[in-house]
């Protein structure tokens, strides 16, 4: 499955054409810690500006004393001369403070505070069981202005997995914005035509972040002769329909949509188990994945817009001064990557890409 020809076969610029974009940022990262964190970090330090770390960490970061702990080991851990900036969030919980929150949005180095069902991915089980058990601190977020970043999927065993995005819409998201309407919020990773259309159409402050791998893969990439551990995430892969509502929505210009990668390291034995971890791995070569999208779409005049703009707009953080180069060159993923002891398999390991980050511009 040449990445450079999947699903597209519209080549739309020609081979060393070059790209360059003010230098955009990641609005959804998981980093892990540790020697993970030290194995990872370079790799989003080399595209992008500034990332929103995600706080679901064993234990989780649910405080701004821990928030802060954790970037000064992401700050540590930093390559030399990388300007990276990492944005912390909170995780939020059942028992959350509402003068934790004022803390967080004090601190000036929390930007966002996580919403996470109980259950509902990757390290969630701290997370929230009824949201009605949050709304003291949700109250607090309306009031500061801080960006409640939302998992949007129930938990409902009896809910079919393809259809939790659509049903946390109608069951959670409008009656949570019905009773905090100014509240500003993210709806991370959407992966539904359904949440296309409620972020594009719905009142308020609220936008969405798009992964590579929902703009460029449907179901099938998860089958293809076999089960294919390393393109299960959550929110799972969905239709192709719903594929190409996401793209409409990326390349629309509308800057309620913007970057968020949700690159999760799994080492390859977690991911190639009885009981696979859900999470891609992208940090490696993002810019061109989302750039093979937006190409194949036709809308590479819309990308800086999308990476480098729209979030920090919706973030309320300067944008970016730098700028970097992508050239439309063919190179070939490794198969793996070092991940402390272990090894880590990026999304579409050992495929043919289109396009190549250069670096600064």
């Amino acid at each position: 499955m040449d990445l450079a020809h999947h699903h597209f076969h519209a080549a739309s610029v020609p081979e060393g054409t070059t790209l360059v974009l003010d230098r955009p940022d990641d609005w959804h990262l998981h980093l892990r810690d540790g020697e993970q964190l030290a194995a990872v970090l370079p790799h989003t330090a080399a595209q992008f500006g500034r990332a929103i770390v995600m706080p679901n960490l064993k234990p989780p970061v649910t405080s701004t004393a821990l928030a802060a702990a954790y970037r000064r080991r992401i700050l540590e851990a930093r390559p030399e001369g990388t300007g990276f900036e990492p944005l912390m969030t909170l995780y939020l919980t059942d028992n959350t403070p509402a003068a934790e929150i004022r803390e967080a949005k004090a601190s000036g180095f929390v930007h966002a505070v996580k919403l996470y069902p109980a259950g509902a991915t990757t390290n969630s089980d701290s997370g929230v069981t009824d949201l009605r058990h949050a709304y003291k601190a949700l109250e607090a977020m309306q009031e500061t202005g801080m960006v409640l970043a939302i998992h949007g999927e129930v938990t409902d065993r009896d809910i079919d997995v393809f259809d939790r995005e659509k049903a946390f819409i109608e069951q959670k998201l409008i009656p949570l914005r019905r009773d905090f309407p100014a509240l500003r919020v993210v709806f991370e990773h959407i992966t539904t035509q359904d949440a296309a259309d409620y972020v594009r159409e719905a009142e308020g402050d609220i936008a969405a972040t798009l992964t590579a791998h929902h703009l460029l893969y449907n179901r099938n990439a998860l089958f293809q002769g076999g089960i294919r551990p390393h393109y299960y995430c959550l929110p799972v892969l969905k239709r192709e329909p719903h594929r190409q509502a996401l793209i409409a929505a990326a390349t629309s210009g509308n800057p309620r949509f913007f970057l968020g990668t949700d690159s999760a390291p799994h080492a390859r034995g977690d991911k190639e188990s009885d009981c696979g971890c859900a999470g891609c791995y992208t940090a490696l070569h993002a810019l061109e994945l989302y750039a093979t999208a937006f190409e194949a779409a036709g809308a590479l005049d819309r990308l800086e817009g999308f990476a480098s703009h729209f979030g920090a707009d919706f973030y309320r953080l300067p944008r970016n001064t730098g700028r970097v180069r992508l050239r439309k060159e063919a190179w070939t993923l490794p198969s793996d990557l070092p991940y402390g002891e272990r090894r880590i398999v990026p999304l579409g390991a050992g495929e043919r890409l289109g396009w190549r980050f250069l670096g600064p511009a």
